[in-house]
């Protein structure tokens, strides 16, 4: 009888861990792609707490380190010229909401005049999770391989 309990210990300690792998660590965690595109280049950041991602931020930066979300020059051209009417400050945040809403989804609904960053934000994401299941609060580089 001892030994079916030991052995069901055994058997029930190795489930139940092996379903700790894929929890994230609290703390924050960065990706940020390679290269440069356009002048610049897109990073996340998430937070996690308690396995659940509780904010990020998604936006790209120049050499100079200014965020493209506050070029309001840029806003103004991509809202009123591009036919999707679409620009930085506002699909960062889409996509981030999606994130927020879904979790470890890291797909998100590709919005029309920003598709490649959708693109790199689900690479960025999906780098940045698994930094977030390791522990590991280094930056992760996405891309350029």
């Amino acid at each position: 009888m001892r030994k079916r309990i030991a052995i069901l210990s055994i058997v029930m300690s190795a489930f139940l861990m092996s379903g700790c792998g894929d929890k994230m660590k609290d703390g924050y965690y960065t990706a940020e792609m390679s290269e440069f595109s356009h002048g610049w280049k897109e990073y996340v950041c998430i937070q996690v707490k308690d396995d659940t991602i509780v904010s990020a931020e998604f936006n790209a930066k120049n050499e100079s380190g200014f965020i493209k979300a506050w070029d309001n020059e840029y806003m103004r051209n991509m809202g009123s010229e591009s036919e999707s009417g679409n620009y930085p400050n506002k699909y960062t945040r889409e996509y981030v909401q999606q994130l927020l809403d879904g979790q470890k989804d890291t797909k998100v609904d590709i919005l029309t005049g920003a598709s490649h960053s959708g693109a790199n934000f689900t690479e960025l994401i999906a780098a940045a999770i698994e930094q977030a299941k390791k522990g590991d609060s280094t930056t992760v580089i996405v891309g350029g391989e």
